[in-house]
């Protein structure tokens, strides 16, 4: 069955970590109106570097019980730029979701960033975008409430810690690079 995913990332001291969470199409509006109802008033997005800590307690616990499988891409930060392991992390993420069969693929965007990833996915896919059936665009998180997923996820990881554990029951893979 085809997925969608969602990517987001985070950077914590020497480490680079990008979230890919995939949910079941029969699962997105569900997903999205268990979301939308953590919003305070007056709230558009979900960001987790923005809450206040005991409020990031409540968003990890809700985020870990969601119908959702995340995977997290590392870099030891090895590379010479933050950009380069952003597309290093991409590059595999896109090839493995190409192996899962993922239909539509969401990134958090980075305005005029985005035409590096663009650039990566292009690669990734061979060349030839529309044989694999994937598709793919950049959104502003505000705009798409699953990509609140891979933020938490992505920040929760690279904290460590009690933050890390609360995420755990929806990060089902984490692939160092």
């Amino acid at each position: 069955m085809p997925v969608h995913a969602f990517i987001d990332e985070s950077v914590r001291d020497s480490r680079y970590y990008l979230c890919v969470a995939v949910l079941d199409p029969a699962r997105l509006a569900e997903t999205r109106k268990q979301l939308t109802a953590l919003l305070l008033p007056g709230q558009r997005e979900l960001h987790f570097k923005k809450e206040k800590p005991p409020r990031r307690r409540l968003l990890a616990d809700r985020i870990g019980g969601l119908s959702a499988a995340t995977s997290v891409y590392v870099t030891a930060r090895t590379r010479k730029t933050e950009e380069q392991d952003r597309q290093r992390c991409l590059f595999e993420a896109v090839r493995d979701l190409v192996s899962m069969r993922a239909h539509r693929v969401v990134i958090d965007s980075r305005e005029e960033q985005d035409r590096h990833d663009q650039t990566t996915i292009y690669r990734a896919l061979g060349g030839r975008p529309s044989d694999t059936g994937v598709s793919y665009e950049h959104l502003d998180s505000a705009a798409a409430p699953l990509l609140w997923i891979p933020d938490a996820v992505a920040w929760c990881y690279g904290a460590g810690s009690d933050w890390r554990r609360r995420v755990m029951p929806v990060v089902h893979q984490v692939i160092e690079l």
